[in-house]
């Protein structure tokens, strides 16, 4: 039995998991997918001074708490940045890094250097997409069940984790055992930065032949990813 942590990316909450986190915990595994702070359900919390690593400082202290090792850590979106952050924080307690259409950014990198298009507007505290914006163009490729649950629940994101530099003096020369997987169908992050991830890593690549958003358009064939490894 594996312990998974899923974290989620901008516009998401934890739920955005569930069909994978379920199909995970059928398969005998333990699994948790926390919300980050100032994001889904907690959305209402917001406020200054939520960045990459606060959340990250979060997490590590969930997997410190609940005594968590060999942890299987998933990020996506940019949930790869927090996950990298907690790696970096936590490392004896990571069994192997998963990063799904992830962000992995490079120390001192932001969010623009490396996306080069978005049309999330800032909104004091924080940034995120009108809801026809995300209908259109967010979740324009999921199933119509599928995308009327997310526009219900998604939520624009903490502005300071789009605007900071991350903080990662260590990540990227620690050895991981590490696996990326590249959706083909989403804009960004695209190929190159999916692709300098895993050599940087030294990890394995693999491609997915769908949008932004697996853990929705395709949760079987992605909970088969992450079990292989």
């Amino acid at each position: 039995m594996a312990t998974f942590v899923l974290i989620h990316g901008s516009y998401q909450g934890g739920w955005i998991w569930k069909p994978v986190a379920t199909r995970l915990r059928a398969a005998g595994h333990e699994v948790y997918a926390p919300t980050l702070d100032g994001c889904g359900e907690r959305a209402s919390q917001v406020r200054a001074g939520i960045d990459t690593e606060s959340q990250a400082d979060e997490v590590a202290q969930l997997l410190f708490y609940e005594d968590l090792n060999n942890v299987v850590l998933v990020g996506t979106s940019s949930g790869g940045m927090v996950a990298c952050r907690v790696a970096e924080l936590i490392p004896e307690r990571i069994g192997r890094l998963v990063f799904v259409d992830a962000l992995a950014l490079l120390n001192g990198e932001k969010i623009r250097d490396i996306v080069t298009r978005s049309t999330a507007q800032p909104g004091g505290l924080t940034a995120g997409p009108s809801r026809e914006d995300a209908a259109n163009r967010l979740f324009a490729d999921l199933e119509p069940a599928a995308k009327a649950h997310a526009l219900e629940r998604y939520t624009q994101h903490p502005i300071a984790c789009y605007e900071q530099g991350v903080k990662l003096e260590h990540f990227w020369s620690m050895p991981w055992e590490a696996s990326v997987i590249w959706c083909k169908q989403a804009q960004n992050p695209g190929e190159a930065h999916q692709r300098r991830t895993a050599e940087k890593l030294q990890g394995s690549f693999a491609e997915l032949d769908t949008g932004h958003y697996p853990m929705l358009s395709e949760p079987e064939k992605l909970t088969a990813m992450l079990l292989k490894g």
